[in-house]
């Protein structure tokens, strides 16, 4: 269905027209901007066409025939990108980014978020208002309909958190979400807010001064054109983000059907840690926060609990910035000459029952694609993925690029 971007007419700006004073922006930061215009070409197919075309210049001049060469792009398909990519919005997006103080940050620029960047699906392109704080983050998420407890919960683990020198990453959601961004803003911290919509208008609009206090102590981020409203199938995509921001997320209070439990998901498959605080038994408020627990997320009370696990947690890179240092680094002449050979076997992780059993077996020898892990023991699929996702949580398994798994 057409939205109210795509139904707006204006020319094609072309990259030669990005040196004009209105834009200050280099051609390539233009031409970017123009992909990330086209409904339906994602951060997937944008890569892919970016690394066989060698810019997004190349891109927008592709004809349909070259672009059918490209697999999985059809005849209708790559006819529709083509129409797309002569009729875009590009002169009014560049005149909203400016009207509301909003600055694009390309992948591989220094101020984009090297934690996202790490990741396959990361967006080509973010729309940002404010700073991205340059601290290594944790992500904090729950319900929309929380409770006082939940509420205060997020507060005091947001401040924490803050005040240990990490900046919180939330969904400036009502709720859990708000709570934490007041947390560390209340702290004296940094924090982000990543939008599903883009960021011409705020949602929810009851967070619109809460938005003005978090751009001012960090920034709000969105991968969404400037004028698109938020729509159901957003927020999953959205959480991706949130995640990929952070070191770990933090889920408080998650119903059975909560959008917190999608960014567990996420953070599960992008390697990040995942801690719940646990709720009333029979609160339906924590229906998806015990669950997590019951497939072996880790449960902390309070921020200290959240740092002293994040201290042993892998932090493969920078999160946000430059400025984390590695801990205690030691020389190679440190090491012992018995750990230099092959890795000794590793230990069987406790509490594993008996078809989690099969799966750390069956990766024994190396990493494994999921089909192969399918055929060697006969499992549905269904019921892997869930083994799986219980194995990444108690952290015995991880995911690799290419849907490989391995054992830590």
């Amino acid at each position: 269905m057409p939205t109210d971007w795509d139904r707006q007419q204006s020319p094609e700006m072309s990259s030669t027209d990005a040196s004009h004073p209105a834009t200050n922006l280099p051609p390539e930061t233009v031409d970017l901007l123009a992909l990330s215009l086209v409904p339906g070409l994602g951060p997937r197919l944008t890569s892919v066409l970016l690394e066989r075309f060698g810019s997004a210049a190349a891109v927008r001049r592709l004809s349909a025939e070259q672009l059918m060469q490209v697999p999985h792009i059809g005849e209708r398909l790559a006819q529709r990108f083509v129409a797309a990519l002569r009729d875009l919005p590009l002169k009014r997006e560049l005149a909203l980014t400016a009207e509301h103080r909003v600055r694009l940050l390309i992948r591989g620029d220094a101020e984009y978020p090297a934690a996202l960047a790490e990741l396959p699906d990361a967006p080509p392109l973010l729309y940002c208002r404010g700073t991205v704080p340059p601290l290594p983050a944790v992500a904090i998420v729950g319900s929309r309909q929380c409770s006082a407890y939940g509420r205060r919960i997020a507060q005091q683990i947001a401040a924490g958190l803050t005040r240990a020198g990490f900046a919180i990453v939330s969904g400036m959601a009502l709720g859990i979400d708000g709570a934490a961004h007041e947390g560390a803003l209340q702290a004296g911290g940094k924090t982000i807010a990543v939008l599903a919509g883009g960021l011409s208008s705020i949602y929810p609009p009851q967070h619109l001064e809460l938005s003005r206090s978090i751009e001012q102590s960090g920034c709000l981020l969105s991968e969404t054109p400037m004028s698109l409203p938020p729509q159901a199938g957003m927020f999953p995509a959205r959480n991706r983000i949130i995640s990929g921001l952070s070191r770990a997320v933090v889920v408080i209070e998650a119903g059975e059907r909560s959008g917190a439990l999608i960014t567990a998901a996420h953070a599960i498959e992008q390697g990040r840690g995942v801690f719940v605080v646990p709720g009333p038994v029979d609160s339906p408020f924590s229906a998806g926060s015990l669950r997590l627990l019951r497939d072996g997320a880790r449960l902390v009370r309070h921020a200290d609990d959240i740092l002293e696990d994040l201290a042993g947690l892998p932090s493969p890179g920078n999160r946000l910035g430059e400025t984390e240092a590695p801990p205690n680094p030691q020389p190679d002449s440190a090491r012992s000459v018995e750990t230099a050979g092959a890795p000794t076997p590793s230990p069987v992780p406790p509490n594993l029952d008996g078809d989690e059993r099969r799966v750390w077996d069956a990766l024994g020898e190396g990493a494994l694609p999921v089909d192969e892990l399918v055929r060697r023991l006969g499992l549905p699929v269904a019921k892997l993925q869930g083994l799986l996702m219980s194995l990444e949580l108690k952290r015995c398994v991880r995911r690799l690029p290419g849907n490989f798994l391995e054992r830590y």
